[in-house]
C-alpha cells in the first residue's frame, strides 16, 4: 500500500522533513514535529475506535492492551516500512548516513506526522478508511504473537469474555513408550470442541490444544 494521495502537496513534504533536513537547508520551511503531535492522537483515537468495533468481546484491560501494542514504536515503524516511508523522508545527510531511514523512532515519528497531515488535509474519515486494514493486519499479528507466551491464559480470558465460561481441557489419549511419551489434549468451551493439541506432556500438550483454539477464534476476526 503506498502512502495516501494529497490534495495539497505541501502538507505531505512537510509531514516528510526532519528537523535535519531543515537544519540544513535554508528555506526548508517547517520540520514535522507538530504533526507528528497531531498524528499521535489522531491514531490513539482511531485504534481505539476500531478495537471497540472489531473486538466487542475484550474487556477494557485487553482492549488497552491491544491499542498500545498497535500504536507503540515498532508497531508503527513497521507500517512505515509497509506503506515505504523510509525512502521518501527529507533527512539531513548525518541522519541519512547513519541509517535514518531504516530506524524505528524516526519512522514511527515520520508515519505519525504524515497521518497528522492526512487528517489536516483530507478528514478524519480518510485517515480511518486508511488507516484501518493496516491496524487489522497488525492486530492479528499481535493476538498471535500474545498467543506464544501463554496461550492457555489468552484463551480462558477469550472464553469468559466471549461465552462466559471457563474453558475445560480433557486428556484424549497418552502414546508411546516411557521415556516418549505423547499426551493428546482437547480443549472444550461448554460442550463445543474448540481444539486439540499433542506434546511430550500434559502441560504442553494443553498448551497446544489453547494455541489451536486460539487460531480457530482468530480465524474467525
Amino acid at each position: 500500500m503506498p502512502l495516501p494521495s494529497f490534495r495539497e502537496a505541501s502538507l505531505l513534504r512537510r509531514a516528510l522533513t526532519h528537523r535535519s533536513y531543515v537544519n540544513e537547508h535554508a528555506g526548508a520551511g517547517e520540520d514535522n514535529e507538530r504533526l507528528e503531535f497531531l498524528g499521535d492522537a489522531v491514531l490513539d483515537f482511531l485504534a481505539g475506535s476500531f478495537l471497540y468495533r472489531r473486538f466487542p468481546e475484550l474487556d477494557e484491560g485487553g482492549l488497552t492492551r491491544l491499542r498500545a501494542a498497535l500504536v507503540n514504536t515498532e508497531s508503527l515503524a513497521a507500517l512505515a516500512q509497509q506503506v515505504e516511508l523510509g525512502p521518501q523522508l527529507r533527512l539531513g545527510k548525518g541522519e541519512d548516513d547513519s541509517g535514518g531511514r531504516r530506524r524505528a523512532t524516526l519512522l514511527c515519528d515520520g508515519f505519525e506526522a504524515v497521518m497528522g497531515a492526512y487528517y489536516l488535509d483530507a478528514g478524519l474519515e480518510a485517515v480511518r478508511a486508511y488507516i484501518e486494514p493496516l491496524l487489522e493486519g497488525a492486530a492479528k499479528l499481535v493476538l498471535r504473537d500474545e498467543t506464544e507466551t501463554d496461550a492457555k491464559s489468552s484463551f480462558q480470558e477469550w472464553a469468559q469474555a466471549a461465552r462466559g465460561v471457563t474453558p475445560r481441557y480433557n486428556q484424549l489419549a497418552v502414546t508411546g513408550p516411557d521415556h516418549n511419551r505423547e499426551y493428546t489434549i482437547e480443549v472444550l468451551v461448554g460442550e463445543e470442541s474448540f481444539g486439540t493439541g499433542t506434546g511430550p506432556n500434559k502441560q504442553a500438550a494443553t498448551q497446544a490444544a489453547a494455541r489451536a483454539a486460539l487460531q480457530r477464534t482468530l480465524s474467525q476476526v
